[in-house]
C-alpha cells in the first residue's frame, strides 16, 4: 500500500488546517496518510513515502519559516524524488505568492514531480472553499 505524508509547519494553525485538510482528501481515496508537524519529522519520512506534500506559510519578506521548515527542506536536496508525487501549500496575508513560486522552483530543481504546477496558497484563514481546494489537491495526491 502506499504511504502519504504531510509535512507542515503552522504559527497561527491556518497551514494546519489545510494539511488536516489535504490529508482527508488522500483518505478519502483509501489510503493512509500521516500528518506531521515539521518539528518532529525526518528525512526518512520522505524517502519512504510515495505520497508527499509540504505546507508552510510565508513569513518575513515572503520565505519559508526558518527555524524548522527552511532546514528540513534543504535537508531534502538529495532525496530521490522520482516515482513521488508532492504538493506544496501554504497560508499567506499579504505579498503576492512569492514564496510559494520560489518554493515550486527549488522543490523542481530537487527533481519532484509536482501535481500542482503553482502550489495551492490560500489567504489567511481557509474558508469552506479554501477547504474543499485542500481536499481536492490531496484526492489529486491519492490518484494513480
Amino acid at each position: 500500500m502506499k504511504k502519504a505524508t504531510i509535512i507542515y509547519w503552522s504559527g497561527t494553525g491556518n497551514t494546519e488546517m489545510m494539511a488536516n485538510a489535504i490529508a482527508e482528501g488522500v483518505k478519502s481515496s483509501g489510503i493512509d496518510v500521516e500528518v506531521v508537524r515539521v518539528e518532529n519529522a525526518n528525512k526518512d519520512m520522505v524517502i519512504n513515502s510515495e505520497i508527499l506534500a509540504f505546507g508552510c506559510p510565508s513569513m518575513g519578506a515572503e520565505v519559508l519559516e526558518e527555524e524548522f521548515m527552511e532546514p528540513f527542506i534543504e535537508s531534502l536536496s538529495d532525496v530521490d524524488f522520482s516515482g513521488k508525487k508532492v504538493a506544496l501549500f501554504g497560508s499567506y496575508d499579504w505579498g503576492d505568492g512569492e514564496w510559494m513560486r520560489n518554493w515550486v522552483a527549488r522543490m523542481k530543481e530537487y527533481g519532484a514531480n509536482l501535481v500542482d504546477e503553482e502550489g495551492l496558497i490560500i489567504r489567511l484563514t481557509p474558508d469552506e472553499e479554501g477547504i474543499n481546494n485542500c481536499k481536492a489537491l490531496g484526492e489529486r495526491l491519492a490518484k494513480e
